[in-house]
């Protein structure tokens, strides 16, 4: 198969976000790096989760922009954070995107029972190559661990009065 053709046959994010019989799936919906869509279920915790740390950030980051379910491009493929927060100059950078092309500063992966270590590990450094400053990782107990380019922290560098677990 040529490369023209392997290129034509990858969805792009827009097609997919596009896509009609995609818009109500109960699953969250990334892409691999051959251009597959990959669906991961999640529970209603999961979500509340995003939410609430979003919503923290809000409130202890008002100068800059949170969301929740912010699709950012990777090396491999379109990933999903969970919530995250930029600048007032990302933001701007980004907001109008399918899929951002670079990272907000802080992006958050609320781990589902089906996220395998080796998943969170590739994602955590995919956020990180794609210019996040801060990965944070939220487990089923609502506890953070927080990651920079150096590695695990005890605290989150940019917000520290941030919590260490998010209450369900």
């Amino acid at each position: 198969m040529s490369t023209q053709t392997k290129e034509r046959s990858r969805l792009s994010w827009k097609a997919i976000c596009e896509d009609p019989t995609l818009q109500d799936l109960p699953y969250k919906i990334e892409t691999n790096d051959r251009g597959q869509i990959v669906m991961s279920p999640t529970y209603a915790w999961h979500g509340k989760f995003a939410f609430q740390i979003a919503q923290r950030l809000e409130e202890l980051m008002p100068e800059g922009e949170s969301s929740v379910e912010t699709a950012i491009r990777t090396a491999k493929g379109t990933k999903v954070a969970d919530a995250i927060w930029c600048t007032a100059e990302r933001w701007a950078e980004i907001k109008d995107a399918y899929d951002v092309p670079v990272a907000p500063e802080i992006c958050v992966e609320v781990r589902s029972p089906t996220n395998t270590d080796v998943e969170i590990d590739e994602k955590r450094q995919l956020y990180l190559d794609a210019g996040a400053e801060e990965v944070w990782i939220c487990d089923e107990d609502g506890q953070l661990t927080f990651y920079d380019a150096e590695g695990e922290q005890e605290a989150s560098q940019r917000v520290p009065a941030f919590p260490s677990c998010i209450d369900a």
